[in-house]
Parts: structure tokens; sequence; C-alpha cells
């Protein structure tokens, strides 16, 4: 545990260094937050969206949208960077395992994308009167799974990319269509049902529910649980066996 923390505290140091990436993946999510607040309508309630206002539907999407940032471009690129580079072929002859370098980025990104997490909640609940979760812990479980899983994906990007702008662009790709379906240009429930359930079978499109269901007041449903949990399983389990030193 010692090496795992003092190898997380390095790694967030590192990260601290790209001003690009640290703007995209923390920056970003409270300045879309806050343009998609200053447009009149979207301050409004709606009639069919239960009396909801389109920016309450939003709040969730975008701390959504701030996971997969973190994950696709940032933490796959960073860490396919150091493979190029060299990083990692150094720090091969130390005692650093794999499952530990691959547990601090994990443990490095979950920490920072909480935080960002937190800024966006507290800007729409004071600028623009947005509940906070009526389900706390719920909304903390939904959003650390969501996370875990989107994390998960990014790091198989980074163990298969051969380089850090090979990681940038595949990371891109795979972040509009997942967050297409977490509901970031149509959200879910506008869906019609065949995109509805291939969202929930997408671990934003789970989390975004999950993180919906914590806001009013409910738990995360068990078949979206499942799939994140699934999503982790797997991606992480891929990850860690195609890990590559150089």
């Amino acid at each position: 545990m010692s090496a795992l923390a003092r190898l997380t505290a390095t790694e967030t140091k590192l990260f601290f260094r790209e001003p690009m990436i640290v703007f995209f993946a923390l920056g970003f999510p409270p300045i879309l937050l806050v343009i998609l607040g200053t447009i009149p309508a979207f301050r409004e309630p709606d009639e069919s969206l239960d009396g909801l206002r389109v920016i309450d539907l939003y709040a969730p999407i975008i701390v959504a949208m701030g996971v997969a940032l973190f994950a696709l471009n940032a933490l796959s690129q960073l860490f396919a960077t150091y493979r190029e580079k060299g990083v990692l072929r150094r720090m091969r002859t130390t005692p650093v395992k794999p499952r530990v370098m691959l547990g601090a980025q994990l443990l490095m990104a979950t920490i920072l994308s909480v935080a960002t997490m937190l800024v966006v909640l507290a800007i729409a609940r004071l600028a623009f009167d947005v509940r906070l979760p009526r389900q706390l812990p719920a909304y903390l479980l939904s959003y650390v799974l969501a996370a875990l899983a989107m994390f998960a994906i990014g790091l198989l990007v980074a163990s298969l990319a051969p380089t850090g702008k090979s990681a940038g662009a595949i990371g891109t790709l795979l972040f509009f269509p997942s967050v297409f379906f977490a509901g970031l240009w149509i959200p879910r429930d506008s869906m019609n049902d065949v995109l509805r359930t291939i969202s929930d079978f997408t671990p934003l499109g789970a989390g975004v529910q999950s993180l919906q269901d914590a806001a009013a007041g409910h738990w995360p449903q068990l078949p979206h649980v499942a799939v994140m949990l699934g999503w982790t399983i797997v991606a992480g389990g891929l990850a860690a066996r195609h890990f590559r030193w150089e």
C-alpha cells in the first residue's frame, strides 16, 4: 500500500504538468455546465420532462462526460506516452509490478475526477438551483462504478496503443459514442427503445441512469450495477493482461 500511495502521489504531480490535458479533463465539464446553464430555456420547467428543467437532466450527464474525458483522453494518452518515451521501460528495473502501476493510475484518476464531480455539483446547485442528490451514498457509489468502468477502458486503450497520439485518437473515437449513449445529444428519456437498450449496456449509459436514480432518491438498479462492474472486470483484466513496459 505504501508503494501504491507513493506512486499515486508521483503520478498526480506528473499529471498536472500537462496543462492541456488538465484543462479538458478537469476544467471543461464545469465550463460546459455554465454555458448550458446560461441558456434561458434550459432553466425553465418542461412538462414533457415531468416538470424538470433541461439543466436538471444535464447535470449528471456532464458529470459522466467528465469521466469519459478523463478516461479516454487524459488517462489513456498519458499512459501510452509513458511507454513511448521509455518511462515504463526504466520503471521496469524497479520492484514496481504492473498491477501497482495500473492501480496508481486508477486511484489518481478516481480522486481527481471525484473532485471535478464535486465542483460540477456545487456550480449546478449554487448557480442554477439544481437539487443536490437526494440519495448521496447511492450517487457516490454510482459515480465510482461508472468511473472505474471507464478508467479500465482507458487503461485498456493505453495498453494496446503503440504511441500517445494513437491512444488519443482511439480515445477520441470511443469518446463520442460513449457520451452519445450517455445522453449528451439526446437525453436518455428521449431515446427510442433501441437506443435506450444499447445505452443500458454501455458503462456511461448505465452510469447516467444510476446517477439520475440516485438524484431522485433511489438506489441504482441491479442490471446497471452489473453492467458497470462487468465493464470494469473485463476491460481491467484485459488491460492487465496486455500490459507492456515497452
